[in-house]
């Protein structure tokens, strides 16, 4: 009977303690028990812990209960009960208990496991480049579970998954001609060049997306050209005799076949997909995203100015300010969708993911590249109306109360959410605060992300933070978080960044590797595959983990400055990229640049470092509080 009795007492003790949660918790009554809150507390009722400060906007310190902000009725009654006699005590403490657990994971990193990672990327590079080059060139990507090229689909047209992309031109080897070079492979980088202007034309019955070939082929063939005929560059003697600018020929050739797209249109805004050989299908629709038809000026502007012709800058530009005079007098902010020949926009959402993303980032780098004004005055206002009405949360990334800071998806002219989720695309949003100087708010938008990462071992596509869990579940082996992650370490130089760094690089091995390279994930839970290995995991995701990893690389020991394409082209911050060999042709319309009223800020150097925001003393302490790291993990359902 002892054991009974010993039985018996265990349950009573397990339902004491379950009671005493369930009041503590929120299931029992409305005791405060010193917490800055009431004990129905929930993580996605924290609108509820500011109600009683004054003149606090709700939706601006919390974002994680309603899409539709209204102050509860009970808050200030509620709120009021706490704390008369007793020491008020931050919600935040509930997140404190193992405050040394995130110091004690992430405040070092061995120079041998550095290493490590190092080769690790480096491994992970070519098993995908070999492969590729084995089994599938001269086609355009690697099917890497059945060890087989992919081309466009020429028997679905209306296939643009896969026909955007793919033009049949071999587009994995151009894509990653200068990664070869970050990892030191000369040889395999002159002979990679060689095949190139032996093997392609663009002489081609494909029809692409215009935004795709420019990002992936342009840009590459462009920077490759650079780094072959620059001497300052840093990766030593990577031109070969008998090299006579073919790279910027293909370059020159492809851009002329895309010009079509920006013919016939009304507003300047270019058409979305082009025929290489026979310009705008007749079928084309009249609709575009906004990064598609905003996101060509850092390439069409670098092509123009080396080769002494104003056309393709002139049309980038043309439709940049053309999207410019569309956004909302009200919001500052612009829409995802646009007609080209109304300029109507037909999506109303802003957002900073997919549709927008590379806009706000070539406003910037344009900038750094051209150094243009009125690039600098474009990215700063659109930033300020990014921060006025897309970011939730509190006020400080590392202080006060609140859910942690968030860019959700707005109306373009109200600044009303629109859903409750946000998408993989987004994560390089961090890397652009970095070069903007934005290094805190960049440290905790990438905490968020990183938390869903290790949660799933990947970035679902579309993650919803109000239900915490994804809306569209595959993850095509993107590297927007590791691009963040690299331009925040190479910022702030903590450890933090290189456990990342290994947390990514060994999820990709364990969940992505297959028989010859790494494939999509179709469903980041159940860790299913697609047979697709898409060119930016080689020209991208590989390049920036082995950087991350590789302090003495050339690129970071190099007196000369660069920047990364948003494709990750390697592209030299140079004088001769801020002279014109024409004069100005298109000058700013009224319509487009309307006087505004006057900004008290001036043009930083446009190549000026903002790393030394960061003081010293914080560069080997977490970058984020251990207080709001936890936080963000159970937000995320971590724990």
């Amino acid at each position: 009977m002892q054991w009974r009795s010993i039985v018996v007492g265990l349950v009573v003790l397990r339902l004491s303690f379950s009671c005493v949660i369930w009041l503590a918790f929120g299931l029992g009554p409305n005791v405060s028990w010193g917490f800055n809150f009431p004990l129905s507390f929930s993580l996605h009722k924290l609108d509820l812990l500011f109600g009683d400060e004054k003149g606090t906007d709700p939706r601006r310190n919390s974002w994680s209960q309603r899409v539709h902000v209204h102050r509860h009725e009970e808050v200030a009654t509620t709120c009021a009960k706490v704390g008369e006699g007793s020491p008020e005590r931050s919600y935040l403490s509930f997140f404190d208990s193992n405050r040394d657990e995130y110091s004690r994971r992430y405040s070092s990193f061995p120079d041998t496991l550095k290493a490590k990672m190092k080769d690790m990327a480096k491994e992970m590079f070519y098993f995908g480049y070999d492969n590729y080059m084995k089994y599938a060139f001269p086609e355009d990507e690697l099917n890497p579970i059945d060890c087989e090229g992919r081309g466009p689909d020429v028997l679905n047209p209306s296939n643009i998954n896969i026909n955007d992309v793919l033009g049949n031109y071999s587009l994995t080897l151009i894509d990653t001609l200068d990664t070869l070079l970050v990892l030191g492979n000369v040889t395999e980088f002159q002979k990679a060049v060689k095949l190139v202007i032996d093997t392609v034309s663009f002489d081609k019955d494909s029809t692409v997306q215009v935004f795709e070939a420019n990002i992936r082929i342009l840009g590459s063939l462009i920077s490759s050209h650079i780094l072959l005929t620059d001497p300052k560059h840093p990766f030593g003697k990577v031109d070969y005799e008998g090299y006579d600018n073919e790279l910027l020929h293909l370059a020159h050739d492809l851009a002329v076949r895309l010009l079509p797209a920006f013919e016939n249109t009304l507003t300047g805004i270019p058409y979305p997909r082009v025929n290489l050989k026979t310009g705008v299908p007749p079928d084309s629709i009249n609709e575009t995203c906004t990064a598609g038809a905003g996101s060509l000026l850092v390439e069409f502007g670098i092509l123009s100015r080396l080769i002494g012709d104003s056309t393709f800058e002139w049309v980038a530009r043309r439709a940049v300010r053309a999207l410019w005079s569309l956004r909302s007098n009200e919001t500052g902010l612009l829409g995802n969708v646009v007609n080209i020949q109304t300029g109507q926009w037909v999506g109303k959402q802003s957002g900073l993911g997919a549709g927008m993303d590379s806009f706000y980032e070539y406003l910037l780098k344009s900038y750094i590249l051209f150094g243009e004004k009125e690039d600098h005055r474009m990215f700063q206002d659109s930033y300020e109306s990014i921060q006025n009405h897309m970011r939730r949360g509190r006020e400080s990334c590392n202080e006060g109360e609140g859910d942690p800071p968030l860019y959700v998806n707005v109306n373009m002219f109200s600044g009303e959410i629109m859903n409750t989720w946000i998408d993989s695309l987004q994560a390089f949003f961090p890397g652009l605060q970095v070069l903007n100087g934005d290094v805190d708010n960049a440290i905790c938008l990438h905490a968020f992300y990183y938390a869903i990462w290790k949660r799933f071992g990947a970035l679902p596509e579309r993650y919803n933070w109000q239900l915490q869990a994804p809306d569209v579940l595959f993850y095509p082996l993107r590297p927007e978080l590791v691009e963040s992650t690299y331009l925040l370490y190479q910022a702030t130089k903590n450890p933090f960044y290189l456990h990342v760094g290994m947390d990514i690089l060994q999820s990709l091995e364990k969940n992505a590797k297959v028989k010859c390279g790494y494939a999509t994930l179709h469903h980041v839970v159940d860790k299913s595959k697609e047979d697709r290995m898409e060119s930016f995991f080689l020209s991208e995701t590989c390049k920036y983990l082995y950087l991350l990893f590789d302090e003495d690389n050339p690129l970071h020991k190099s007196d000369n400055k660069y920047i990364f394409t948003t494709e990750g082209h390697i592209v030299p911050i140079d004088k001769r990229f801020r002279e014109k060999q024409w004069d100005d042709e298109f000058p700013c319309e009224e319509a487009v640049l309307a006087e505004q009223k006057p900004i008290n800020r001036k043009p930083p150097p446009s190549n000026n470092s903002n790393c030394n925001r960061i003081p010293e003393e914080r560069r080997y302490t977490l970058p984020l509080k251990s207080v709001y790291m936890r936080q963000i993990d159970h937000m995320v359902g971590l724990f």
